[in-house]
């Protein structure tokens, strides 16, 4: 297939949730990557690990992703945050018959179901190991060069490319950006007592510290560590030995999941910001990172782009079924109005709670306390922060309400 609706450059999670939702709904795409398979799934390619909502959840669901998850993840049954390990904190867990806030998963087992989603689809024409040498966007379609020596058509493309999108680059769409002065250092880890499901968030005055719950293996209970800290300290922390890298994890959670074991191999890398104000061009649009990067503190990250995904098939979808060219100004000003405020609403929140929770000082840590105690005590308040959790607020799209676009 040298010709097809959508060319979506970049396979990740992202790109390929983007190709099966496609798929799903009678939508042709090619998918280019220059990542090669074997090495991306991998265990050892990417030790993070991810919560998908509660509405990314139903989405696989509906675009039949969900069974090849079915069993890997662990469901989120509330999330608890405060402020360093002093009284004050804020608990959220979903109501009666709500089910699960989300589900953690390691990204390898994310991206190995998205890829052999993809890789299954009908419509779908996956090219890994292949990259553009030229892409041109013209009044009536894209064309894009393979290094493979093919030519490939479509009516619009899409980047998927990640933070560094050379596509969003051509195309001139500026974004704002910063870094944060902090890394994050990554590593599962086996503890004595059960996490009971719950994840983590305890704020101290070098970033945030994350403890997300994982699915118990043969060494008992197991969790996932986001472990943020002053970028000049990531170095040398990650050098310390496993034994006293555990010991200064088992510090920072006050001991309360018991003595620490079998640590993973450990990842770290750099904390930035970046927001494009403009997610589409001339038959282009942008999802995922290549649109938005933003701060894991809340995490929302890869659960934004699944909410790209859903509400751009939503979008073409309705254009199709109008008989429109999927490349139309018209649905492409509809994606940007849909996705463009949320999207920075998001970004705004997620970059005001990193800097609030970073000042430092006795008088803001007991502000903080105190703001988290109040809200714990509002249930309105606490309602709006699990549906922004679960990725159910705003205009949500079909495809997260579980249903065919």
């Amino acid at each position: 297939m040298d010709s097809a609706d959508i060319l979506i450059l970049g396979g990740g999670l992202v790109g390929s949730a983007l190709a099966v939702a496609l798929d799903a709904h009678g939508i042709s795409s090619i998918v280019v990557d220059p990542a090669d398979p074997e090495l991306i799934l991998q265990a050892a390619f990417d030790g993070r690990a991810s919560a998908i909502a509660s509405a990314p959840m139903r989405m696989f669901e509906a675009i039949g992703v969900a069974d090849r998850l079915a069993g890997k993840g662990c469901p989120i049954q509330g999330i608890r945050v405060s402020d360093g390990l002093e009284p004050g904190k804020l608990d959220f867990a979903p109501g009666d018959g709500e089910g699960a806030v989300g589900t953690m998963f390691e990204n390898r087992i994310l991206r190995t179901a998205l890829f052999e989603a993809a890789q299954a689809a009908s419509l779908a024409d996956l090219r890994m190991k292949t990259r553009t040498v030229s892409v041109e966007r013209g009044e009536f379609g894209v064309t894009a060069l393979l290094d493979s020596g093919a030519t490939v058509r479509a009516q619009l493309l899409i980047a998927a490319e990640g933070r560094n999108s050379p596509t969003r680059e051509a195309a001139g769409l500026k974004t704002a950006r910063w870094t944060y002065d902090h890394a994050a250092m990554i590593a599962t880890m086996n503890h004595a007592r059960s996490h009971e499901n719950i994840a983590f968030e305890i704020f101290y005055p070098d970033g945030p510290f994350a403890i997300l719950p994982l699915p118990d293996n043969a060494d008992g209970h197991r969790s996932a560590v986001v472990w943020t800290v002053k970028a000049d300290e990531a170095a040398g922390l990650m050098k310390i030995s496993q034994r006293g890298y555990l010991a200064e994890l088992e510090k920072r959670m006050g001991g309360f999941l018991g003595p620490l074991s079998n640590l993973s191999a450990r990842s770290s890398y750099p904390l930035g910001f970046h927001h494009a104000a403009w997610i589409t061009a001339d038959r282009l649009a942008l999802v995922g990172d290549a649109a938005h990067g933003i701060h894991p503190i809340a995490g929302q990250g890869v659960n934004v782009g699944f909410r790209d995904v859903a509400t751009l098939v939503e979008v073409l979808v309705d254009g199709k079924r109008l008989g429109m060219d999927l490349g139309d100004p018209q649905l492409l000003a509809r994606y940007q109005r849909w996705r463009g405020l949320d999207t920075f609403m998001v970004a705004a929140a997620t970059d005001g709670l990193t800097r609030l929770f970073g000042i430092p000082g006795k008088t803001a840590a007991s502000v903080r306390r105190f703001g988290l105690s109040a809200v714990d005590k509002l249930p309105m308040l606490k309602n709006w922060f699990m549906a922004e959790a679960r990725g159910e607020s705003g205009d949500v799209p079909k495809l997260l309400q579980g249903l065919s676009a």
